[in-house]
């Protein structure tokens, strides 16, 4: 006697309504994706002005010192190395957090709502091919720390605008984001080995 066709096997009304909530979370995932939109045109305004302050346009400038955060007791009439430095370690930041919220648009709709079946596809993500929940919880830690690491470079290169506590308070907390990916790591490692063996 052949298996029953998965696709077709029907559940019974109760476990059929718990396992269609899962859609639930679409709604989520296209409020992600609006986030996505407004990351990238910040992004956009951001290197506008970067690109006009380039050209010596002094409304820009001053727009770029006011988002970075950036103060001075000497005026600020031209754009200077550091400013570019922290205005291009924001770019990053954003390009950072829209890579974090693809993993979890993507991996997270992919592992808890459907499959998107790109098996074979030329733009497959590489991660996207062995990816579940433990995965997605390890590269999302990673990411944050690499995000929670542009920041931190940010308030050191404007260190002169910041008391020691929160230098102190940013580091801590960097640390934190770190140990906690490492602890993360280490209990996806102890409770599928077999899975790392394989690879």
């Amino acid at each position: 006697m052949s298996a029953p066709d998965p696709i077709k096997t029907k559940l019974p009304a109760l476990p059929n309504l718990i396992f269609a909530s899962r859609w639930l979370q679409l709604p989520l995932y296209l409020g992600l994706i609006l986030a996505q939109v407004v990351y990238v045109y910040h992004f956009w305004v951001e290197l506008v002005h970067l690109i006009e302050a380039a050209f010596g346009h002094a409304d820009a400038l001053q727009k770029l010192v006011t988002s970075i955060g950036y103060r001075t007791d000497a005026p600020i009439t031209t754009l200077n190395e550091t400013v570019i430095m922290l205005v291009v370690l924001a770019l990053i930041d954003v390009v950072m957090i829209s890579n974090l919220l693809i993993m979890v648009i993507v991996g997270g709709y992919e592992t808890f709502v459907s499959r998107m079946n790109l098996e074979g596809h030329p733009d497959q993500p590489e991660w996207l091919s062995h990816v579940n929940a433990s995965v997605l919880k390890v590269k999302l830690a990673t990411a944050i720390i690499g995000i929670s690491s542009i920041h931190l470079l940010k308030t050191f290169i404007n260190a002169d605008n910041y008391t020691d506590r929160v230098l102190i308070a940013q580091t801590a907390i960097h640390i934190t984001f770190l140990l906690s990916a490492m602890a993360i790591a280490f209990t996806d490692r102890l409770m599928t080995p077999a899975a790392h063996a394989d690879h």
